[in-house]
């Protein structure tokens, strides 16, 4: 299992070992023995160009999930070196098969986190965690795209944002602001 964390971005300090042992308490708790997995740390402006430039979608957003799996070596690079590539996402909806094999690379929008922690009435540090789980899903085939789905997608979500939180202090995920107030 070999799970990268990296962080571009200034506006929160992130515990990236944390993170990490999050993912893979994560990866356990779905039964996926192999990963190959990146979690990139971005800012919104970086999230806007990714978003813009992959999916035409405008402005930013909370998670974006690249599936590497049966596309290995075919991708394209962002401004400033950093290595994507984008697999349109499956339409399935079924619990994995045991044993599945994760491939892929998610970038998650701390700006994001924060906004929405704040509309939601929670921490930065559990919407960070949402967006991993969320990135996981769609990487094991879950589509939210319609509202069932959606719904299915949330409750999977929520039961393990809810296990996650009961294992992890999900608080130390950050630190002090590296901004001055």
């Amino acid at each position: 299992m070999n799970i990268v964390v990296a962080s571009r971005q200034q506006a929160r300090k992130i515990n990236p070992r944390l993170l990490r042992k999050i993912a893979e308490a994560l990866l356990a708790d779905l039964e996926i023995e192999e990963a190959e997995l990146g979690i990139n740390l971005v800012a919104a402006r970086e999230m806007t160009l990714i978003n813009e430039t992959f999916l035409q979608h405008e402005g930013s957003t909370d998670v974006i999930t690249f599936d590497y799996k049966d596309k290995v070596g075919q991708a394209s690079r962002l401004p400033g070196g950093a290595t994507i590539g984008r697999k349109p996402l499956k339409q399935k909806m079924g619990r994995r098969d045991a044993c599945a094999t994760l491939h892929g690379e998610l970038f998650v929008c701390v700006d994001e986190a924060i906004g929405q922690a704040k509309k939601f009435k929670t921490t930065w540090q559990s919407e960070i965690v949402r967006y991993l789980i969320h990135g996981v899903l769609h990487l094991l085939g879950h589509d939210d795209h319609l509202a069932a789905a959606r719904r299915r997608m949330k409750r999977e979500e929520n039961r393990l944002l809810a296990v996650l939180s009961r294992k992890f202090c999900l608080a130390q995920l950050g630190g002090a602001s590296k901004l001055s107030a």
